[in-house]
């Protein structure tokens, strides 16, 4: 593995920064410094979504014919590294990076047709109906049922922990279509307009902050949901088989470059938080040994990935390595959002919500701009080793499939 770029990889990473300078406004660029997850308001998450679209960057991964860029994976990687480096709003995954790939390995011609251009140019946002209450890590235990009505399926039960589902045009969803058959072997993976009479979305409070309008993840009602049987993705039963495929996806991202930008602000952050003896924090001795650890740790995971996606540039898939990524590249966020909150210290107790709503008003604050976000993000971040799968369940599957326990 050749790690050197190349003079047309410098090429496009300076492509990529000035692209970033012309297309990242200041007005995006105030409201990422004060969110504590990279979520914005729907409006500003759209507007950035669509500037992506109409450059062709917003599926990176996806193939040429597909309508993807043709990335190289050093492309992939230098992308990724500028766009985490500059703190630009995320791209919302649940269309092109984890339906698309189900989509174009097992959906029909017409259902690529019907949606993965509305993906490719954010004409319809997605969300993901995994999760049901009582049935998180345990997905197999899912009991929201797709009964057979003629050509149409009626969904009843509910997903829980969906992302941004408030916003949502469309949804996936695993569905129970059998309860005769072995648990795997009776689950279905469907599409949802969220605009289908039935449905209903309530928003569930997070420690980290309930603000109206804001709020990350909600609860998705399905009463007697007409779907039709055409939305079902491949063979009725099959559903496991996609989901494990889709989880490759979800699971096995890069986290190393957006691990390095965490780390380059909570290294800005001690530079200017007051310790106790009133010295920045970054003069700390014990402090910056942590900061050393922590940047050791990143690269660690940073070579693990460059070999890993380098694999999938020859068409190997990821399997059980990206159970092992997610359950680094978790751990190692949390890890950060911990020094963040050890950095601005006092600061951090007058925890104020969501410094993006705060922009609006002209209330005092307190503390610095740059402590706002350290407890929310601390509190939030707790969800990264459960989502996706908790890591319990990835060290299990690492011991099954790569150490044949």
């Amino acid at each position: 593995m050749d790690l050197n770029f190349s003079p047309e990889d410098e090429v496009f990473r300076q492509e990529v920064r000035s692209w970033i300078a012309a297309e990242f406004d200041d007005d995006l660029r105030q409201a990422m410094s004060q969110t504590k997850n990279g979520y914005l308001d729907k409006a500003r998450l759209a507007r950035w979504q669509k500037k992506l679209a109409s450059k062709g960057w917003l599926a990176v991964d996806w193939p040429v014919e597909y309508g993807g860029p043709g990335f190289t994976a050093t492309q992939r990687y230098i992308w990724g590294v500028e766009m985490a480096a500059a703190n630009v709003p995320p791209t919302i995954p649940f269309g092109v990076r984890m339906c698309a790939p189900v989509l174009m390995a097992f959906g029909s011609e017409e259902q690529k047709a019907e949606h993965l251009p509305a993906m490719r140019n954010f004409d319809r946002w997605w969300c993901q109906g995994y999760s049901e209450p009582g049935s998180g890590s345990d997905l197999a235990a899912l009991q929201m049922r797709a009964d057979r009505d003629g050509e149409d399926y009626i969904l009843n039960g509910s997903k829980i922990w969906t992302t941004l589902a408030q916003h949502a045009d469309w949804i996936f969803c695993l569905v129970r279509t059998s309860q005769e058959a072995k648990r795997q072997d009776g689950i279905s993976f469907v599409l949802v307009d969220m605009t289908t009479p039935g449905i209903s979305v309530r928003p569930l409070p997070t420690l980290d902050g309930p603000l109206e309008g804001l709020q990350e993840i909600n609860q998705v009602f399905f009463d007697n949901v007409r779907v039709p049987v055409r939305n079902r993705i491949g063979e009725e039963g099959k559903g496991w088989t996609y989901a494990k495929y889709l989880l490759e996806f979800e699971r096995g991202n890069a986290y190393a470059p957006g691990l390095n930008a965490q780390l380059k602000k909570v290294r800005k952050i001690a530079a200017k938080a007051p310790a106790d003896g009133g010295e920045p924090i970054l003069q700390d001795p014990d402090f910056r040994r942590k900061l050393a650890e922590m940047e050791i740790r990143i690269e660690a995971l940073n070579a693990t990935e460059l070999q890993a996606f380098s694999g999938r540039e020859s068409g190997a898939r990821m399997g059980a390595i990206s159970s092992m990524l997610k359950c680094q590249g978790s751990e190692t966020q949390q890890a950060i959002t911990e020094l963040a909150l050890e950095a601005v210290g006092l600061y951090g107790s007058p925890y104020v919500g969501d410094g993006l709503v705060e922009l609006s008003t002209n209330e005092m604050k307190p503390g610095p701009d740059y402590a706002w976000p350290a407890a929310g993000a601390y509190f939030n971040y707790r969800k990264t080793s459960i989502y996706a799968g908790s890591n319990e369940i990835q060290h299990n599957i690492m011991a099954k499939a790569i150490l044949g326990l």
